[in-house]
């Protein structure tokens, strides 16, 4: 297993972890950074001040039960369903691609792909305020035209790797589909 530092498109620190299991099966896992203590203390001592603020003008004890109550489920929903901490891409080269998102809450949202519907993976750019942006994506194959693209499914659209970040990723799923296309020919 190899890890190596990257940034993501914003400029914050990611990290690739690259663990091949076999010849045909390898696991990639791009890791965001962790909740900053810093910035959540931030938030949370600004809605306090403001809801101080508001019940020393309206003397109404509410207002501070009401700011608590917000802030606690606030923090409860970003951390449950916003905040992704790693996003994984495990690819086998006989069966198909799960991605895999883990939430700082400890969630996981899994979705499979089997290999016969996946048509290729490639590298997509897109223009997003001013800035080009490059992002990795899964090409499903039509089933009624074998030539078709019938979706197009983005991977670590949390984490938004750099382009060199995302090369890496790609150079080791193009290995593993082009053993897949070999494979029956040489048998």
């Amino acid at each position: 297993m190899e890890e190596r530092p990257y940034r993501s498109a914003s400029g914050a620190p990611i990290a690739l972890r690259r663990r091949q299991h076999s010849a045909s099966c390898r696991e990639l896992s791009v890791r965001c950074p962790r909740l900053q203590l810093r910035s959540l203390s931030a938030v949370t001592s600004a809605v306090w001040l403001a809801a101080y603020g508001l019940f020393v003008l309206s003397q109404n004890s509410m207002v501070l039960s009401a700011a608590i109550f917000v802030t606690l489920i606030g923090l409860i929903i970003y951390l449950h369903f916003v905040k992704i901490d790693q996003e994984s891409l495990l690819v086998i080269g006989s069966l198909g691609i799960q991605v895999t998102s883990s939430y700082a809450s400890g969630k996981e949202s899994t979705t499979f792909i089997e290999m016969s519907q996946v048509k290729d993976v490639v590298i997509n750019e897109a223009i997003h305020m001013q800035k080009v942006i490059y992002y990795l994506c899964i090409l499903l194959q039509d089933p009624g035209d074998p030539q078709g693209v019938s979706e197009v499914v983005p991977l670590f659209q949390s984490s938004k790797p750099r382009l060199d970040c995302l090369v890496e990723v790609y150079k080791s799923c193009q290995e593993i589909l082009e053993q897949r296309k070999t494979a029956p020919q040489s048998g």
